[in-house]
């Protein structure tokens, strides 16, 4: 250590020296400089070399004076600059964390206090002027001028400017009071007179510097530290008239509470001495011995003697102490308030939403560093509050007022809040980035609430869509309630639950006006479905009767059977053998079927077994169970005999014990848990229920104790949720608790306690209820010493329940001693055993009580100590234990799904080739989320009701026809959804009226004609002079064409205007109506902003509106070359070219492929004209010219359609040496035309690439 000491000293002597203002620099500055950065890269764990240089203040009396006079030279500038951000570091950062060993925290502290001075010398407007002036330069440069070096002294500045920031203050050794200027504020003011704050907003607002993102919203942060929104906003302002009231209320308070003291000084003195100084008893107040306690203080004094008095206060543990506030607000000087009022001011009107925007997209795409998010949640309720408080304009903070900002909020208050419980030993930070989420999400709704009540009309309706999504989603409305139930003041601060109950009521205000004056709020519940353990097998139900009762049903089943064969009977119908909307496989439910076909044969409902059978037989035709598909009546009424006799094992569900003991129970019951999503009309009052918690309550009462220290707005958001609990839901008897009373008792006897009139008239009523009670209840005073659940509130209203009373179910049963042994030898028997069963599985199997309850038994064995909590006998629950999909899972997935979206058995063939396996409910809910499907039903199994060959033979005669599935579904089609959801007509339009999937299934896609409405329609916008967006819709329509053919995916593709004059015609009604016709939708939501081409419409009848659209291009001009004059804007030329080029090669083609002779097949030598004719006489002029049009419009190409065309070049050479199939139809036929012409148009490319383009 000595050693180094000499070397550092031997350094910082060969730097320079300091003589009055001026530096004197020695030869050998800039190595030394060197050498102490290469120190530093060495130092220990203590960081010894950081404080060896912190106690010589070398950067006071050395690198400070450098770069103010030698900031010419550059590499000296470069290597103090970066000697510098060494220095500065936050002593967390050097040290990773707080030191919890008293030596290692010894030089922590020393490391901050060196830390402290440094900032103090920083504040200097000279130092600030040469970095201003520096950085200033730096961004004039271009970027084809920056060089890596200049981008890196840029961000060592920033980095220079944030260490100093990040310094903490040292409230006792600076002792300022509020307006007073602290060292922070005179660096701010520093940075102000030096004009860096405006390169900060300058760096903010610019969109080529959006790198320095993350480090300019962390220093904006910094340079507000300790600051008020509310207050900044009032600087420089007149007091409001509320604001007068508040203080004066505030004094008011004071006042009478030093009066109150006064007086009560008073009345202990006494106006002469009291003779009687001895002791005496106090009657009614038992002490130790039983009797009555013997005082020996006066009497004046008697009221406030208590049992505690002379105790030594017990220390309270280091975890169970309460957490501490780490938030110190204070007003800093006038003139440095001023400015960050000006510097918040034209930071919203030039950079927020910009900003927000870069770093909001570099947290989604993780190009941040850990927890930068931070910076993110706390600039948003800052600026968000300045903008409201100060002069309130929605649009400046757009931005962050929208759907995905409320997620993303959310989001992190949950994964806060799971790590906080998750990660006990920083716990306290995640508290607290948990507490900049919740105001951030506090703020949000503020903003919201006061966008509410704008005058403005489209605001108001902005702020409904924008509600209606949060009251609609489950998460959003579950938020407080969990953070509630799960507060912990050792790990939570009071400024953190203050927050809560504030946005908690603002929430509930805002819903409850929301719900006011509607019928109906439709809101997301998530249900978690429980599939309740089985019992053993028991026997079959036909075991239950004798054989000659099942001989008499099968003669009446005969004669039944007889009846439905003449045709007496009718059959009934839509009957499915098996449960659709179960999570088990339906090749596994055939055994269900078959027990259900025996049910219907013991209850005389012969025909509905019958029509069972049948459909059973369709479902399995595997080895013939239900007989064969050419089965006879004779066979079939054999094979229900058969049935009928059969001993079938069923499996009937354990009945479930209501008991509170069961309800309580911690095992689990259940083999297999799902969530189901459901839609069902909000209820406010039901949702305030949940509110009446105790696990709600205590969070409110903890704040409530601090009434005094709280403002006026807190104290009515307690006082209004606890109202709520106590008058509007009936139950005050929850507050019915001894650390309540003694609150309201402190409320009731406050000299103040007129400034609290919402307060005191709160705790009488409930007092009042409590005494009305207890006059009936005798046992209520005992009942003030516990906290109360629902079940002991109805006991204290209603009246206690005996044993008798409570009835059999409640009375646990006991055991004799040979249970006992029998439950001991059982348990030792299987506990070692690793089947598929656990420990009490196997001992309800085999014990000979069968009516012994698994709770029951896991208790016992608590008792008898065989094991040593009952946790540790729940239950493993089956299945998979994958729960995250990677990214080429997901890959996988969405491949098998395109491969087998056809299938009759989508969902059974994923899950067959699947690589990584999952459970069928995982798998159809990442489908859902994928966006491959829109319903769950669109992957149960489908049902057919034709053999093979007559369903190819349909099939095959209609395509003969011209006919498809979009003409209407079949029959079979509408049997099987029959089978697939026996719901009721409305339930069915509901789902059809949901929005289309990701990909349609080729059972969706229709083949029918276009409408005969759209010539017309064409011609009308024509008139209107919408030629151009014409053009431009049917390009659209031909290149989602090529797209769907090449990949073979149906994907609803929006319909994007990009020039001025397509955006105006998709507001024309008349082009809106033809967006209709064609098949193109409008925006489903508000989610969606395009209009969307729809994925129900193969590539043929794309073509085939888009050749209707294309004929209308004027009938008598349609093969000349005037066309390509049409007056279009300059953005539709070359769109309207290929379009009209395109066009015309497919209505040849089509007319000469529909004549008798075959068509002809041009070598690649001679390509096709435009117009698709064979006329060999054709003018060497029209040639060229034709040549031309094809080489314009190919270069407007863009990049997807050239791709087209290298794949498309096989295909094309392989058409080129054969004649066309006979059978092939007209539009195949259309769309080899089309790539022989584009193989055409780049041979042409290569042979003339120095004509001109543009002499079209």
């Amino acid at each position: 250590m000595s050693t180094m000491n000499c070397e550092l000293l031997a350094t910082c002597s060969a730097m320079g020296y300091l003589e009055g203002d001026n530096y004197h620099k020695e030869p050998d500055c800039l190595e030394s400089i060197k050498d102490l950065i290469r120190y530093l890269r060495h130092e220990d764990e203590t960081r010894d070399i950081r404080q060896q240089l912190g106690a010589t203040q070398i950067l006071q009396k050395d690198l400070l004076p450098i770069i103010a006079q030698y900031p010419q030279e550059k590499m000296l500038y470069e290597a103090v600059i970066r000697l510098l951000v060494n220095l500065t570091q936050p002593a967390l950062l050097c040290f990773g964390k707080i030191p919890a060993n008293p030596t290692a925290r010894h030089h922590f502290l020393q490391v901050d206090s060196y830390l402290q001075g440094y900032k103090e010398a920083f504040a200097n407007e000279k130092v600030f002027g040469i970095l201003s002036e520096k950085l200033y330069d730096l961004l004039q440069l271009d970027w084809e001028q920056r060089q890596e070096e200049d981008n890196l002294l840029i961000e060592r500045i920033l980095l220079l400017l944030r260490n100093i920031l990040h310094v903490p203050s040292d409230p006792e050794e600076e002792k300022n009071i509020d307006d007073d200027a602290s060292v922070h504020d005179k660096v701010l003011w520093a940075m102000h007179m030096s004009g860096m704050g405006d390169l900060i907003k300058f760096l903010a607002a610019s969109q080529e510097e959006q790198q320095w993102a993350m480090h300019i919203l962390e220093i904006i942060s910094l340079m507000f530290r300790n600051q008020n929104p509310e207050q900044l906003a009032s600087t420089g302002q007149i007091k409001t008239k509320q604001e007068k009231e508040t203080e004066s209320r505030e004094l008011e308070i004071l006042m009478q509470r030093e009066l109150a003291a006064k007086k009560k000084r008073t009345f202990e003195r006494g106006s002469r001495h009291s003779r009687f100084g001895g002791t005496y008893l106090i009657q009614g107040l038992k002490s130790i011995a039983d009797r009555d306690v013997v005082s020996h203080m006066g009497v004046h004094k008697f009221k406030n003697y208590t049992h505690d008095c002379g105790k030594q206060v017990g220390k309270v543990r280091k975890r169970n102490q309460a957490a501490v506030e780490m938030e110190s607000k204070r007003r800093s000087a006038l003139n440095v308030r001023l400015f960050l009022k000006e510097f918040c001011v034209d930071f919203l009107e030039n950079c927020y939403n910009r900003l927000m925007y870069v770093v909001k997209d570099n947290l989604i795409r993780e190009k941040a560093q850990q927890h930068d998010e931070t910076y993110y949640l706390w600039a948003m309720p800052f600026f968000m509050k300045f903008n409201r408080v100060y002069r309130f304009r929605p649009e400046l903070v757009s931005e962050t007022v929208s759907i995905r900002v409320f997620h993303f909020v959310e989001r992190n208050v949950t994964n806060y809040y799971e790590m906080m419980l998750t990660d006990k030993a920083a716990a306290s930070s995640w508290s607290r980035r948990m507490h900049l989420a919740l105001k951030a999400y506090q703020e949000l709704l503020s903003t919201l609430n006061e966008i509410d009540h704008s005058k403005d009309g489209n605001l108001r309706e902005s702020a409904r869509v924008i509600k209606c999504n949060i009251f609609y989603v489950m998460e959003f409305r579950e938020l407080f309630l969990m953070l509630f139930r799960k507060f912990d003041a050792s790990k939570q601060p009071k400024s953190f639950l203050k927050d809560l109950v504030e946005t908690t009521h603002l929430f509930i205000r805002m819903i409850e006006k929301f719900c006011k004056g509607k019928t109906n709020l439709f809101v997301q519940r998530k249900k978690l479905k429980k599939k309740k353990r089985k019992s053993k097998q028991s026997a079959s139900a036909s075991s239950d009767k004798s054989q000659e009762e099942l001989e008499e049903i099968w003669k009446a089943a005969l004669e039944q059977l007889g009846r439905c064969a003449e045709g007496q009977e009718l059959l009934p119908e839509d009957l499915v053998p098996f449960d659709a909307a179960s999570e088990i496989p339906v090749e596994e439910q055939r055994a269900e079927a078959m027990i259900r076909i025996q049910d219907a044969m013991l209850a005389s409902k012969t025909a509905e077994a019958l029509v069972l059978l049948r459909a059973a037989r369709e479902v399995w035709p595997e080895d013939d169970v239900f007989g064969s598909s050419n089965i006879l009546l004779t066979e079939e009424s054999e094979l229900l005999k058969q049935i009928l006799f059969a001993n079938l094992p069923r499996q009937p569900a354990v009945e479930v014990e209501e008991t509170e003991e069961f309800r309580d129970e911690e095992i689990e019951e259940e083999e297999t848990e799902s969530v189901r999503v459901t839609e069902s009309e909000f209820n406010l009052f039901d949702y305030l229920k949940r509110f009446a918690n105790a696990g709600v309550v205590k969070p409110y009462v903890l704040l409530l104790k601090d009434y005094r220290q709280n403002d006026a707005h807190t104290n009515h958001c307690i006082v209004k949720m606890l109202y709520r609990v106590a008058y509007d839901l009936k139950m005050d008897t929850l507050l019915y608790q001894l650390s309540v009373f003694h609150v309201f008792s402190h409320i009731l006897e406050d000299p103040a306690a007129g400034a609290y009139q919402e307060l005191v008239k709160f705790s009488k009523y409930v007092l009042s209820r409590f005494f009305t009670l207890a006059a009936s209840n005798s046992k209520a005073f005992v009942e003030l010493l516990f906290w109360k659940n629902i079940a002991n509130i109805r006991e204290m209203t209603e009246g206690y329940r005996t044993d008798e009373e409570s009835g059999p179910n409640h009375r646990i049963p006991s055991w004799s001693p040979e249970e006992e042994q029998e439950l001991e030898t059982l348990y030792l028997q299987f506990k070692e055993e690793d089947g598929g069963k656990d420990v009490i599985d196997n001992i309800m199997e085999h014990i000979k009580n069968e009516t012994r309850t698994r709770k029951q038994i896991a208790v016992k064995l608590v008792q008898l100590n065989l094991v040593d909590s009952i946790k540790d006998l729940k239950r493993v629950k089956k299945g998979t234990k994958i729960v995250l999909w990677r990214e080429e899972q997901e890959m996988e997935l969405e491949t098998l799904f395109v491969e087998f979206r056809a299938s009759d058995d989508v969902l059974g063939d994923i899950m067959r080739k699947i690589t990584y396996k999952r459970t069928r409910a995982r798998i159809i809910d990442k489908l859902i989320s994928m966006g491959l499907v829109s319903d769950r039903k669109e992957l149960y199994k489908k049902r057919r009701k034709l053999a093979k060959g007559e369903r190819q033979e349909e099939e095959d005669s209609a395509d003969d026809m011209g006919s498809g599935p979009s003409q209407g579904p079949s029959e079979d089609e509408d049997e099987d959804e029959l089978d697939e959801d026996d719901g009721s007509v409305d339930e069915r339009a509901e789902d059809s009226a949901k929005s289309t999937p990701r990909y349609a299934t080729k059972g969706q896609i229709g083949m029918r004609e276009p409408d005969p409405a759209i010539p017309l329609l064409c011609c009308q916008l024509q008139q209107q002079g919408l030629r151009g967006p014409l053009l431009w819709l049917q390009n659209c329509l031909n290149r989602t064409a090529d797209k769907r053919e090449d990949d073979g995916t149906l994907i609803a593709v929006p319909l994007v205007p990009f020039s001025e004059e397509n955006e105006d015609a998709m507001d024309n009604e008349v082009f809106q109506k033809l967006l209709k016709k064609v098949g193109i939708r409008p925006p489903a939501d508000e989610q969606e902003s395009f209009w969307r081409i729809s994925a129900n419409l193969s590539g043929v009848q794309l073509r085939k509106i888009a050749s209707v659209i294309a004929l209308q291009d004027g009938d008598g001009e349609r093969g000349t070359a005037q066309d390509s004059n049409i007056s279009v804007s300059a953005g539709h030329k070359s769109e309207a070219l290929r379009a009209l080029i395109m066009a015309r090669e497919r209505h040849a083609a089509a007319t000469k492929a529909g004549g008798d002779a075959k068509p002809e097949v041009r070598g690649r030598d001679a390509p096709e004209s435009p117009s698709g004719s064979d006329d060999d006489t054709k003018s060497n002029n029209e040639k060229t010219k034709h040549k031309q049009m094809l080489k314009r419009s190919r270069v407007f190409d863009s990049d997807d359609d050239m791709e087209d065309r290298v794949e498309d070049t096989p295909n094309v050479e392989a058409t080129e040496g054969s004649e066309p199939n006979s059978e092939t139809s007209d539009s195949d036929t259309a769309h080899r035309v089309i790539k022989r012409c584009r193989r055409a148009i780049e041979d042409d490319d290569d042979d003339d690439d120095d004509d001109d383009i543009d002499q079209l």
